[in-house]
């Protein structure tokens, strides 16, 4: 069965198994133009009612936002910001500068990779086989700006409304990251409110910034399937900033292990607790696994600040977040050590499980 080029992506073909169809996870994949590389898995579509009502909905300029946001942590490691005071026309000159991007020909943007581990990607997903329906800009981030040395085009004349967009944006979404983890101490009752946010104030804090576009596949709507954009995970670093256009596609995993859908909002935030932030807890807080399906009509296109500590900083359980007699659950490690941990690994797998301390 043959699916029309997307002028993005290279042509594609869908190979179905006689099982198709018996489980959660289908036995389908969609073989791109490396069969023996770039296969991504197809799985079943959501149900009618899929969406995600009880999300935690976090209020910055409300007074019970510590407790609420604090909740939200322990429950779900995930949350939606309101009230962030980030103009939607920034967000907006943003996605317009990265459409652009995307939109440029293929042999135009690939000049942008393949990443190492910075640059444009397409389908591969880091060096470890993990694949998906997607392209993306993977950027490093100098103190509160772009390290325009992570992508050379962005040195560019023809590239400075997309450099200053990045600039304004990541300056923008780092203040509300560094927000939102002052209010997180304050709720946990911490006497000193930056014991978190100074490590994303820290001039060696190791910053990400990551533009993803997940092309539309408009066939596989008659056959009730998505395609992975961007396979199970968890974010390795402290927090996560995430902005979407109005195109859906985003799930996280319960405690129960379902799926559940995320409504799409492009006025607000979405912020992930981070592996290093669940140890920093003792796994108080939860590194949210969660995934972006690709299978509607409407491209989506997603803005996301990853905020670590440098590379130096010691990752353990904090004594005052720990109770009397409550033993660590995680043995001590550097951020770089995990941090080229998570690079060896694949996406799905158990990345805290080397570090934690088995009683």
């Amino acid at each position: 069965m043959q699916f029309p080029h997307h002028p993005l992506l290279p042509p594609l073909s869908l190979s179905l198994s006689s099982s198709l169809g018996s489980s959660p996870l289908l036995q389908a994949m969609v073989v791109l133009a490396n069969p023996a590389i770039d296969q991504i898995a197809l799985v079943t579509s959501p149900k009618p009612t899929p969406y995600f009502s009880t999300i935690p909905v976090i209020d910055l300029q409300d007074p019970g936002s510590p407790d609420a946001l604090v909740e939200a942590c322990e429950e779900f490691g995930f949350f939606k910001v309101v009230n962030h005071g980030i103009p939607t026309e920034l967000m907006e000159r943003l996605e317009s500068e990265a459409v652009k991007f995307f939109s440029l020909p293929q042999v135009e943007k690939d000049k942008s990779g393949p990443p190492n581990p910075f640059g444009y990607g397409n389908k591969k997903i880091g060096p470890n086989g993990d694949v998906g329906w997607l392209e993306y800009l993977l950027l490093a981030i100098n103190s509160d700006s772009l390290c325009q040395t992570s992508v050379d085009f962005l040195s560019e004349p023809s590239a400075r409304l997309f450099r200053s967009a990045l600039n304004d944006y990541i300056s923008a979404v780092r203040k509300l990251a560094i927000e939102v983890l002052e209010v997180m101490a304050e709720g946990l009752q911490i006497t000193s409110r930056d014991l978190f946010s100074k490590l994303l104030m820290d001039d060696e804090s190791d910053q990400v910034f990551r533009l993803n576009h997940y092309p539309p596949s408009p066939l596989l709507q008659g056959f009730n399937r998505s395609l992975t954009g961007f396979g199970e995970h968890t974010d390795p670093q402290i927090i996560s900033v995430l902005r979407s256009n109005s195109a859906a596609g985003l799930q996280i995993a319960l405690k129960d292990g379902r799926w559940a859908s995320v409504p799409s909002d492009h006025q607000s935030f979405f912020i992930n607790v981070g592996d290093s932030l669940q140890v920093l807890t003792n796994g108080r807080f939860r590194s949210v696994r969660h995934r972006v399906l690709a299978n509607g009509f409407k491209s989506r296109v997603s803005l996301i600040y990853f905020g670590g500590p440098p590379l130096t900083e010691r990752i353990a359980p904090l004594p005052q977040l720990m109770g009397e007699g409550e033993q660590s659950l995680y043995r001590e490690f550097t951020w770089e050590e995990y941090k080229r941990a998570a690079y060896k690994s694949r996406l799905g797998d158990n990345r805290l499980g080397q570090f934690e301390k088995h009683q």
